[in-house]
C-alpha cells in the first residue's frame, strides 16, 4: 500500500503539478482527521464488547459448538446491527477474540453486508422501491447462512489436514 501511495503521489505531482498534488494531500489529511475519531470509537466499542460480553454466552450462542443455530443467530445479528464497516469489523473481531467461530463471524459480516437494515432504509428503498427490495432480500436471505456453513466446513477441512500432516 505504501508503494502504491508513493507511486500515485509521484504520478499526480508529475502529471498535474504541485497545486493539484497539495489539494489532494490536504483533502486526504482532512479525511483522515475526520475518520480517525470514528475508528478510535469503533475500536473502543469493540474492546468494551469483548470485555462486557461473557465468553460463555458467546461460545454458547455463536461458538464452534453452537451448530446451525449459531449461524442463524449471527445472521440475524448482522442484519440488525447499525453502522458502517468502521464499526462492524472491529465488533466482529471482538467476537472472534472472545470465542465466536469463523462460520458465525462470516455469517455476521455477510448478513450485515447483504441484509443490513440501514442500507435498505437509506439507500435501497428510496432508489429502487419496495418490490425490488423485497425480492433482493428474499434472494439474499440464505446467502449469509450458506457462507457461514461453508466457512465452518473450510475451517474444519483445514484443521483435519493439519492434524493428518502432524500425526
Amino acid at each position: 500500500m505504501g508503494l502504491a501511495v508513493v507511486v500515485s503521489a509521484a504520478v499526480v505531482y508529475w502529471r498535474d503539478g504541485q497545486a493539484r498534488f497539495l489539494e489532494i494531500l490536504f483533502g486526504d489529511v482532512g479525511l483522515f482527521i475526520d475518520v480517525l475519531p470514528k475508528v478510535l470509537a469503533a475500536c473502543l466499542i469493540a474492546a468494551f464488547v469483548a470485555v462486557l460480553m461473557p465468553r460463555e454466552v458467546v461460545l454458547r450462542w455463536v461458538g464452534a459448538e453452537s451448530g446451525f443455530m449459531g449461524i442463524v443467530i449471527a445472521t440475524l445479528a448482522g442484519a440488525i446491527c447499525p453502522g458502517g464497516p468502521i464499526t462492524i469489523f472491529p465488533v466482529a473481531a471482538a467476537f472472534v477474540a472472545i470465542g465466536a467461530d469463523t462460520g458465525a463471524t462470516v455469517a455476521f459480516i455477510t448478513s450485515w453486508t447483504l441484509l443490513g437494515y440501514a442500507r435498505v432504509l437509506v439507500w435501497e428503498l428510496p432508489f429502487f422501491g419496495g418490490e425490488f427490495v423485497i425480492w433482493r432480500i428474499v434472494i439474499a436471505l440464505p446467502l449469509p447462512i450458506v457462507a457461514g456453513i461453508a466457512a465452518r466446513m473450510m475451517v474444519s477441512l483445514v484443521a483435519r489436514r493439519r492434524r493428518n500432516e502432524a500425526g
